[in-house]
């Protein structure tokens, strides 16, 4: 079985992708993910950060 990796989407975004992405990695709403990410923002401060990260590693994941 092939292992899927994570990508930005290009269908379900509204920013960069990130939770569109990781919505269809894991067979999720991506609604669900947006909260968890905003949970995390208005909460400890770090999901923006999070964000940010995962953006770039796919981003540098696509170029390699």
């Amino acid at each position: 079985m092939a292992q899927k990796r994570f990508h930005l989407s290009s269908t379900d975004k509204k920013l960069a992708g990130v939770c569109g992405g990781l919505a269809e990695q894991f067979g999720i709403d991506s609604l669900l993910v947006r909260a968890g990410f905003l949970v995390l923002l208005i909460g400890y401060g770090t999901g923006l950060v999070l964000y940010i990260v995962l953006w770039l590693l796919a981003l540098l994941d696509n170029r390699i």
